[in-house]
């Protein structure tokens, strides 16, 4: 697995995925729609055991997620030492400086307002895809978990 998504609205999501598609990422895709199902994934759960063994190289959140927000996915992701070297790029329809001055406060790599229309949503999802899965090195760190 290399990429994990975490994204609640299906068009958005859906955008996203085809974006990829265009513009040919073949990386590995796991897809979670709330922040509850975001940490379990990232750190297991009494019903669904412990995690996988390899973690993603790159998070997409977004942050506002039901059950659990975006913002208290990306505090518990970056506070633990086998999620914190996992780059977080929020990809967001929020425009609000509290929110861009807290996910930098917590340590996320990018923050970026999706675009409403589609071609430049698009673009700037495969601009991420390209410099997170092909052009950034990512630590050692971020390897394996638990």
């Amino acid at each position: 697995m290399e990429l994990l998504v975490v994204e609640d609205n299906p068009e958005d999501l859906d955008l996203t995925l085809r974006a990829f598609r265009q513009c040919k990422l073949t990386n590995r895709v796991h897809v979670v729609r709330d922040g509850v199902e975001a940490l379990e994934f990232l750190f297991g759960s009494p019903e669904k055991g412990p995690p996988g063994t390899t973690a993603p190289l790159v998070i997409l959140l977004d942050l506002k997620l039901p059950k659990i927000d975006g913002l208290e996915v990306l505090r518990r992701a970056k506070a633990d030492p086998r999620t914190q070297m996992i780059p977080v790029v929020v990809l967001t329809s929020s425009k609000e400086q509290r929110d861009i001055v807290e996910t930098y406060k917590l340590g996320v790599n990018s923050f970026i307002v999706k675009p409403v229309n589609f071609e430049r949503f698009a673009e700037t999802v495969r601009h991420l895809g390209l410099y997170w899965l092909l052009h950034n090195e990512p630590s050692r760190r971020a390897g394996p978990r638990g």
